[in-house]
């Protein structure tokens, strides 16, 4: 019995509504986790990344083990009270960042050693300090195992090899993790773009028993198609009744598609690092507010979204805001670009306790199609 109840409202397909019930507060499914690398989601205070109605964000392991370091953390009262977010937070392992990060890392059967690509100190990282990290010093609510993810391609034996060891450490960061009351541990599934190696990998996370499950080695390079395709039968190969998580995902027609084939959770740093760079999501995808055509057009980028950034500013302002590269544009296209991924789930949410989530679907994609 998971110290997190998770009671699914609603299926209309494969997809699926409901709540995932914390101490900190309900998580409601689908679910789009903004990313707080450093303890922060970029550019936002925490009160702006709740009004977008975020229920739960995302911490990274590594970036805060390495600065201010986890033990400085827990020194200030925990990663809830140092970042003042008073609602859940999910915490990924650190193991994709070492791997993708690190100047120089090596992967052995008892943890990787890596070092940092701040300063090039040297650090050990096994299941067992990672669970320490996030559950002991940071405090999150959901803790993920230490698992070691591919890039794509990989050959069939590299995918193998990655996985069997991400089940090995995930018995030790379970058995590090133990039983509590307050906090959960979420297994991830590996296996590439191999079915085979996904089931096998499902089928250990399902005897060893986890209060959710991941799906982690996608959005590495595959492509939008290829993740389709593994999406159509991974999350399947998952217990029903828990939480199904994908790691790192991802544009707004990639959380669609991953909803319809009963994906609950996401994480992604796209709609802040969009914002940085000029970039603004919409229902017809994402516009560039460079470009010369907005300088004078008076009408805000959504005014159907209760957000501030979203509604009472112009293209125009934005349009000069960006040009001028005034830190105001970052701030506020990260925030509009938040809300509208929330707007995205909302949507979901509401199609799918209707019955309607395939006419919600169709619209998204004719949205889409109507901008080419």
């Amino acid at each position: 019995m998971s110290a997190f109840p998770f009671d699914i409202a609603a299926t209309d397909g494969a997809a699926r509504t409901g709540v995932l019930r914390t101490p900190r507060g309900d998580i409601r499914t689908p679910a789009f986790m903004p990313v707080g690398t450093a303890g922060t989601v970029k550019a936002l205070t925490v009160d702006q990344v709740a009004a977008t109605g975020a229920d739960i964000l995302l911490g990274n392991t590594y970036h805060l083990m390495l600065r201010p370091t986890a033990e400085r953390v827990k020194r200030l009262g925990g990663l809830h009270t140092f970042m003042r977010w008073d609602k859940p937070i999910l915490t990924d392992s650190g193991g994709f960042q070492v791997m993708s990060l690190g100047a120089i890392s090596k992967v052995t059967e008892q943890a990787v050693t890596f070092q940092s690509h701040i300063d090039g100190s040297r650090h050990v990282l096994s299941p067992e300090r990672s669970i320490e990290i996030q559950a002991d010093l940071l405090g999150s609510d959901i803790v993920m195992q230490l698992d070691q993810c591919v890039s794509w391609p990989a050959e069939e034996s590299a995918a193998r090899a990655a996985m069997e060891l991400s089940a090995r450490w995930g018995a030790r960061s379970k058995a590090a993790f133990g039983a509590r009351d307050s906090q959960v541990l979420f297994g991830i599934q590996q296996g590439s773009t191999f079915e085979a190696l996904r089931r096998e990998s499902s089928d250990r996370l399902i005897d060893a028993g986890y209060d959710g499950y991941a799906i982690g080695g996608l959005a590495v390079g595959e492509g939008h198609a290829a993740m389709c395709e593994v999406l159509d039968y991974a999350p399947a190969m998952l217990p029903p009744d828990r939480p199904r998580y994908l790691m790192g995902v991802g544009k707004p027609v990639d959380l669609v598609e991953a909803v319809a084939r009963g994906v609950d959770m996401f994480d992604c740093v796209l709609p802040t690092r969009s914002g940085r760079h000029g970039q603004a999501w919409t229902w017809a995808g994402p516009i560039n507010l460079k470009n010369a055509g907005f300088a004078e057009d008076e009408a805000p980028l959504d005014a159907s979204i209760p957000c501030p950034a979203s509604r009472d500013y112009s293209k125009a302002y934005l349009h000069h805001l960006v040009r001028a590269d005034e830190i105001l544009g970052q701030v506020l296209l990260s925030w509009h670009n938040l809300a509208f991924f929330q707007a995205v789930m909302s949507g979901m949410r509401d199609a799918i306790a209707e019955g309607r989530f395939e006419a919600f679907r169709r619209e998204f994609h004719a949205g889409l199609a109507s901008r080419d």
